[in-house]
């Protein structure tokens, strides 16, 4: 994790420089891309919730979901969430914004229909976690430099920088060297939103194997988590795809991703790791946690 963090600040320090060294009127374009995230960051709660359909719940209309919650924030001594129920069938959950103290935690009716008590705690747990350690705040800041790289890139396109219209003849060698210069800004730009995209959900991968990780050690069952995990993938392939395609946008927010993929290239795209790395670790977890001193 530290490793690609350190990646995505070197790719920012790189995308700077070589606009600046090409001229490329930055202002507006940091202007525009930091009122975006800004929104998406300090709004993330809300945004998360309207898209989802989710409702937050009271301690009267949702018992058992409360306590759940009221014992884990206890056991990790952190700020107690909002709680949110999404009625959808899929078995899933979610954490979202952008501080332990402005959150909310939501749980499907799928998840909540599927799983046992202990089973919903250890999931809970795991989004927890995501809050915990300000996962919204750090994969907002991480996709900064992609979403700039984008907005060029757009930028450049819609504005017709190739059409060279309006110019005299005698200007020709010059119009020739700026549309080689915006084409060199297109080139690169997108070539560091795609390194970017694959950096970013690397970093999600590796926060969610570091959210499973935390939330099984909260709990000191490792095993629970797993079994969720098992459950929770094996009641998703029974969903039927229209309605897995039009969640799996959300699978940055998910417990588990609505549409999943087996091993294969493709996976360095998923924002999560594969079932059987997060299996994986939580056995040699339980291993662990077994172990007489």
């Amino acid at each position: 994790m530290g490793l690609t963090i350190f990646l995505i600040g070197l790719l920012y320090v790189v995308f700077i420089g070589i606009l600046i060294a090409v001229g490329v009127q930055l202002v507006t374009v940091l202007f525009i891309a930091a009122i975006v995230l800004f929104c998406q960051y300090y709004f993330s709660d809300k945004i998360a919730l309207y898209s989802m359909g989710a409702k937050i719940v009271t301690r009267e209309q949702a018992p058992e979901l409360h306590a759940i919650v009221d014992r884990l924030v206890a056991l990790a001594d952190m700020p107690k969430p909002q709680v949110a129920i999404a009625n959808i069938d899929i078995p899933n959950a979610f954490a979202t914004g952008r501080s332990p103290r402005a959150s909310v935690v939501c749980a499907t009716t799928g998840l909540l229909r599927r799983l046992d008590p202990q089973e919903t705690e250890a999931v809970l747990a795991h989004e927890l976690s995501h809050v915990a350690h300000k996962d919204v705040a750090v994969m907002t800041i991480a996709s900064f430099i992609g979403m700039v790289a984008g907005f060029l890139t757009r930028i450049a396109l819609w504005s017709g920088m190739f059409m060279g219209g309006g110019e005299s003849r005698g200007n020709n060698n010059s119009n020739n060297n700026a549309a080689l210069m915006e084409l060199a800004v297109v080139v690169v730009s997108a070539l560091i939103y795609a390194i970017s995209f694959l950096l970013t959900r690397a970093l999600s991968r590796y926060r969610e194997l570091s959210a499973d990780r935390s939330g099984a050690i909260l709990i000191g069952r490792p095993s629970l988590l797993a079994s969720a995990l098992v459950k929770v993938s094996g009641e998703i392939s029974r969903i039927p795809t229209r309605d897995l395609r039009s969640a799996s946008a959300f699978n940055a927010f998910y417990f588990a991703p609505a549409l999943t993929q087996g091993v294969s290239l493709g996976n360095i795209m998923s924002t999560h790791p594969t079932l059987e790395k997060r299996l994986e670790q939580l056995s040699k977890l339980e291993e662990q946690l077994n172990r007489p001193s």
